[in-house]
C-alpha cells in the first residue's frame, strides 16, 4: 500500500518517540523516584544509563552487518522489544535485572534510529521530500515531552514503567500502519557493496562521540539536579518536559541552516551553543540556569544527532555502514558520561565537575567538526 510522503514521516516520527524519546529518555525522569525507593546511588543510577548505552553500542554494530530480512522487520521487532522491556523494567527488582533491561532497550533502540533512519530518510529523498526529515527526526523531541508529562501524573516509579511501555507500544502500532513494507528486491542482503568511508569522516565520526559524552550527563541527571536542590525543586515536574519541547522543533531549524551552511559549519555552530548550556548548569543552579540549560541542550541535542545522520548519508553507496559507525562513537561517549558523572556525583556531591568536562567536550566536538568540512571532497563540476 502506497502511502504519502507525509504519512511515511510521521511513521518515522512516531519510531523514533517510541524508541529514543521514551526508550532511551524516560529514564531522566523516572531515576529520581527510583533512586529515593530503591535506596541506589548515583553510582548504580549513572551504571544503568550506561548499561543502555553499552546496549546502543551493541546495537549500532548489529545493525552495520549484513542481517537477513527487511528493514522493516527490524524495525517492527526493535519497536516491540522496546516497549516489553520498558514495562518489565517494573517488575525487576535487582541491579542486575536492570543492568540486563537497560541493555537490551539500547540495542532495540539503536536498530530502531539506524533502520527507521534508512528506511524513512530514503523514501522520503526518493520522493523529493527530503525536508520532511525534520518530523522524523522531531519524534525524539515529542516522545521525551510526551512520556515526561505522563510520569509526572504517575505516583509510582514502577506504575511510570508501566506507563510507558504502553506509550512505546501504542506508537510502534501506528508504525506499523503508516511505514509500508520493503520495496521488492530491498532486503538487508541485497544491498550491495559498501562504499568507502568518504574524506572528512573520521574526523566528524570522533567529534559525533564527544558529543554524545558532552550531552548525556546533562540528559541524564537534570532532574535529579533539580530535585536535589530545595531552591528549585518545584521545577522538577516541569524541566524535562522542556526539554522535550525544545527538542521537538529544533531540528528543522538546525537542517535547514545546514542547506545554506553546510552540514559540518552547521555541527559546528551547534556544538558551540550546547556547550553553553551545559556550562550554565556548571556556574549556577537557579531557575533561571537549569531553565535556560534546558532549552539550550533540549534545543541542540537532536540537531546534532541529525546533523551527524547527514553527515553519515553523504557520500553515495549504501549509507547503513556509515550510519552505524556514526552510531557506535555516539555511544561511546555515552557510555563513559554517566558513569564519570554518577561516581563523580557521590565522591563530591556535585556535578560541577562533570558539567565542565562536558562543556570541553563539546566544543572539541565543534573544532574537529570544522577540521572535517575543510577535508572533505569537492562538490563535483557540472557537465558543460
Amino acid at each position: 500500500m502506497n502511502k504519502t510522503p507525509l504519512s511515511l514521516a510521521i511513521g518515522g516520527m512516531l519510531a523514533m518517540a517510541a524508541g529514543l524519546g521514551v526508550g532511551r529518555f524516560v529514564y531522566t525522569p523516572i531515576l529520581p523516584p527510583m533512586v529515593e525507593a530503591l535506596g541506589l546511588s548515583n553510582s548504580q543510577a549513572g551504571l544503568i544509563a550506561s548499561a543502555n548505552f553499552v546496549g546502543y553500542f551493541l546495537g549500532a554494530l548489529l545493525a552495520a552487518t549484513r542481517l537477513p530480512g527487511s528493514r522493516r522487520a527490524w524495525l517492527i521487532g526493535a519497536l516491540a522489544v522496546n516497549a516489553v522491556g520498558l514495562a518489565a523494567m517494573a517488575l525487576a527488582s535487582s541491579l542486575a535485572g536492570f543492568l540486563l533491561l537497560r541493555l537490551i532497550g539500547g540495542i532495540a533502540s539503536a536498530i530502531t534510529l539506524i533502520f527507521a533512519s534508512a528506511l524513512v530518510l530514503d523514501r522520503l529523498a526518493a520522493a523529493g521530500r527530503g525536508g520532511l526529515g525534520a518530523v522524523h527526526f522531531a519524534g525524539v523531541g515529542a516522545g521525551i515531552a510526551v512520556s515526561a508529562a505522563l510520569v509526572a501524573m504517575l505516583p509510582e516509579w514502577r506504575a511510570m514503567w508501566l506507563a510507558s511501555g504502553a506509550l512505546a507500544l501504542a506508537a510502534g502500532l501506528g508504525v506499523l500502519l503508516l511505514v509500508p513494507p520493503d520495496r521488492p528486491g530491498s532486503r538487508i542482503k541485497a544491498t550491495g557493496p559498501r562504499s568507502p568511508l568518504p574524506r572528512g569522516f573520521l574526523p566528524l565520526a570522533l567529534a559525533y562521540g564527544l558529543f554524545g559524552f558532552g550531552y548525556i550527563i546533562t540528559a541524564t541527571f537534570i532532574v535529579a539536579m533539580v530535585r536535589g536542590s530545595r531552591e528549585i525543586a518545584g521545577l522538577e515536574t516541569h524541566i524535562w518536559v522542556l526539554f522535550g519541547v525544545s527538542a521537538a522543533p529544533s531540528v528543522a531549524l538546525w537542517t535547514g541552516l545546514a542547506v545554506r551552511w553546510g552540514i559540518r559549519r552547521t555541527f559546528a555552530i551547534v556544538a558551540f551553543i550546547e556547550a553553553l548550556g551545559v556550562a550554565v548548569s556548571a556556574l549556577w543552579l537557579t531557575s533561571a540556569s537549569v531553565i535556560a540549560t534546558a532549552v539550550l541542550v533540549g534545543g541542540t541535542l537532536m540537531g546534532l544527532t541529525a546533523l551527524g545522520v547527514m553527515g553519515a548519508r553523504e557520500g553515495g553507496g549504501d549509507p547503513r555502514g556509515r550510519i552505524a559507525l556514526m552510531t557506535a562513537a555516539f555511544s561511546a561517549g555515552q557510555i563513559v558520561g554517566p558513569s564519570f558523572a554518577g561516581y563523580f556525583y557521590d565522591l563530591t556531591g556535585s556535578l560541577s565537575g562533570p558539567s565542565w568536562a562536558a562543556a570541553a567536550a563539546l566544543v572539541a566536538a565543534g573544532f574537529l567538526a570544522l577540521a572535517a568540512r575543510h577535508s572533505t571532497l569537492p562538490p563535483p563540476r557540472t557537465p558543460t
